[in-house]
């Protein structure tokens, strides 16, 4: 087993609560993205975890033994970093076996550990090169057969690919998700792409200012924020927002006007709210549509476009200067400052009251 558990973890930094009382549990064979902007504190859980960092309060448990205070050599983990920190005197082979060599592991069994992740990792040929010889994609993979050998029970990978081109980081994400189905491993991994935590990840962490925002799969993210931080950081482009005020609020949801306007009923429970409170609707580019701007009462205008093949990205504008995307067709042609009309999916809108909480979805009873 390899589960890991976090109980009121925090970390102070010269008086100032970089990590803020945090709660979270990873499980055996789980693949866990830790995602969040600059700043968030995501590499210094991380680091927590690994204990590069001391921890100020609280406690981390490895398969209910307590690790909070032990030294890093000694907790079982393997840690992938940004850089890849390969010694360049030594082959691929060396720098693979050694840490095994300085443990004294017998030589057989290091051999055998090394062309295994060898193979694993498709470094084979690579075994006598080194570093100066190798891409960037290269050394990234021989970081990681570094860790592979040591069988640790949790791998921790902090941003990995952040020094690696577009096309490298797509070909290593690809790797790295082949990786962990191979190797059927516990993996925790930081980023703040969170394209990498949407494709990679069994469950992502939302991060901010050093709490936990969310918890859940990338899909539970993505339909069902928790509020609007979530639903802002979580999506590429990323949800739309537009202020709005509550009209009435009856059993099928929530009536609202747009500054436009315009008047939708978003079906969320709003109990708690009152006629005339300030609420923020938002909406995902693929869950708007463009149309002509004599057949729309939401008008707006075209600001940028986006050709990117399949798709259009259209940025628009409305009357109050709130800007929103518009995924379109790859074909799609306007001119720029052309005026639109905007037709809106009210069944996939969100709705976040004056605290930016999400408002829950009216279930229909099966």
């Amino acid at each position: 087993m390899s589960d890991l558990t976090i109980k009121n973890l925090k970390k102070v930094f010269e008086g100032l609560e970089i990590i803020k009382g945090i709660d979270l549990d990873i499980r055996d064979h789980e693949f866990v993205v830790f995602v969040g902007p600059s700043g968030c504190g995501k590499s210094t859980l991380l680091r927590l975890i690994a204990g590069l960092e001391e921890v100020t309060s609280g406690h981390i448990y490895l398969d209910d033994k307590e690790i909070t205070d032990i030294a890093p050599a000694k907790r079982d983990l393997a840690m992938v970093f940004q850089t890849y920190a390969l010694y360049p005197h030594m082959t691929v082979r060396k720098n693979m076996s050694f840490a095994l060599d300085l443990a004294g592991i017998d030589k057989k069994e290091v051999e055998a550990k090394v062309n295994e992740a060898a193979r694993i990792l498709e470094l084979e040929p690579l075994l006598e090169r080194k570093p100066k010889a190798l891409s960037g994609g290269q050394r990234q993979r021989v970081a990681i057969g570094r860790a592979i050998v040591r069988h640790p029970k949790i791998f921790l990978f902090d941003e990995p690919l952040s020094n690696l081109d577009a096309a490298l980081r797509v070909q290593m994400r690809l790797e790295l998700a082949r990786l962990h189905q191979e190797l059927n491993a516990t993996m925790i991994y930081v980023t703040h792409d969170q394209v990498e935590a949407m494709t990679l990840a069994d469950k992502v962490v939302v991060l901010n200012a050093g709490r936990v925002e969310q918890v859940g799969s990338p899909l539970t993210l993505y339909h069902h924020p928790v509020n609007r931080f979530v639903a802002g950081f979580i999506g590429t482009p990323k949800m739309g927002f537009l202020k709005a005020k509550v009209e009435s609020v009856n059993a099928g949801g929530v009536l609202v006007s747009l500054s436009c306007g315009h008047q939708v009923e978003i079906a969320v429970k709003g109990e708690h709210l009152q006629r005339g409170s300030r609420v923020t609707l938002g909406v995902r580019p693929e869950h708007l549509r463009i149309t002509a701007a004599s057949d729309s009462t939401f008008k707006a205008k075209l600001t940028v476009s986006e050709h990117l093949g399949a798709d259009t990205f259209c940025y628009v504008e409305t009357a109050d200067q709130e800007v929103l995307t518009v995924r379109a067709a790859g074909h799609f042609q306007m001119k720029f400052g052309s005026d639109i009309g905007l037709e809106l999916d009210v069944q996939q809108c969100h709705l976040f009251d004056d605290q930016d909480r999400t408002l829950a979805l009216i279930t229909t009873p099966l």
